[in-house]
Formats: structure tokens, C-alpha cells, sequence
């Protein structure tokens, strides 16, 4: 199903298939964020990775809960854009030589995901309120905000030291 098929004619169809894009996109960044760790040599950038791993984990199992209650079977589908964004990220890394400048890359392609992450979430939020889901919306929106917090983790640590190495 894709997003402009037939097959969505509601917005609670709206908001299941986008309940599945984001499933899909996290469980995927499970995936990456180890790699991405293990590619960082700032310590910093490293150990956030791995805590936003833990937090990762953390939206699956809140996407789960949102599934449950809103009484349909958790499944994930296809991804395209955070499939690009982690096969982006993945060839960037793999030309660049240079450590601080490849911190620099990881912090970008993290912000890319972060920032797709934000997109899908507010969207749910709303639909979720739009459709009556007030319960499923505060579920929501818990993960929104540590995906915002994040972003500015992101940003801080690349404006304060990463990008400044990798400059010089």
C-alpha cells in the first residue's frame, strides 16, 4: 500500500499506514545506530549513538503499544526514505578517510533520520487527535519529544566540537 494507492481512503487508513512507515523506519535505525557507533571516534557522538539506540528500542515498543490500542496487528512496510537516508549515510561513510570529517557525516545522517522521525511523528500526533486517539496521540508524543531532544543533542555537540574539528 502505497501512500498515494487507492488503498487509503480514510485518515484512520492515513494513520495506520503511516503507524507502519515509522515502525519500518525504526526498527531500520536499530539496525543502523550500532554501525554508526562504532564508526564514530568522537566519544561523545559514539555514546549518544548508543543511547538513542536504547531510546530506539524504546519507540518500537511504544509504536507496539499504539498498534494494540488502536486494534490492529503491528507490521511494518517499506521505507523508502529511511532506507535512502541509512544507504546514504552508509556510502558517505565509506569515502570519507578522514575521522573528525566522518563525525561530521554521521552527525548529518543522524539529523536526516531525526528529522524524518519528527515529520511522520507530528503527523500521528495530529491524525491521532483528529481520529479521536487522544491515548494514542500522548504515546506518540513522548516519542516526539525525545526525538526533538535529540536533534539538539545533534546540534549541539556538532556546532561545539565536531564540526569545529573537522574544519581543521
Amino acid at each position: 500500500m502505497g501512500l498515494f494507492t487507492k488503498d487509503i481512503k480514510t485518515m484512520n487508513d492515513l494513520f495506520v499506514h503511516q503507524l507502519q512507515d515509522i515502525y519500518y523506519a525504526e526498527n531500520q535505525l536499530v539496525k543502523a545506530l550500532p554501525k554508526m557507533a562504532s564508526k564514530a571516534s568522537d566519544p561523545q557522538l559514539k555514546q549518544g549513538f548508543l543511547t538513542h539506540l536504547d531510546e530506539t528500542k524504546t519507540h518500537v515498543q511504544r509504536l507496539e503499544q499504539v498498534f494494540k490500542m488502536h486494534g490492529v496487528e503491528a507490521k511494518a512496510i517499506d521505507c523508502p526514505a529511511i532506507d535512502g537516508i541509512i544507504e546514504e549515510a552508509d556510502e558517505v561513510a565509506g569515502e570519507v578517510a578522514d575521522r573528525a570529517v566522518l563525525d561530521a557525516a554521521l552527525i548529518n545522517a543522524a539529523q536526516a533520520a531525526e528529522h524524518y522521525e519528527i515529520v511522520r511523528y507530528g503527523s500521528l500526533i495530529a491524525w491521532a487527535k483528529q481520529l479521536g486517539r487522544n491515548d494514542c496521540a500522548n504515546v506518540l508524543q513522548k516519542t516526539l519529544d525525545e526525538e526533538k531532544a535529540t536533534d539538539k543533542k545533534l546540534t549541539s555537540l556538532a556546532e561545539s566540537a565536531v564540526n569545529l574539528r573537522a574544519a581543521s
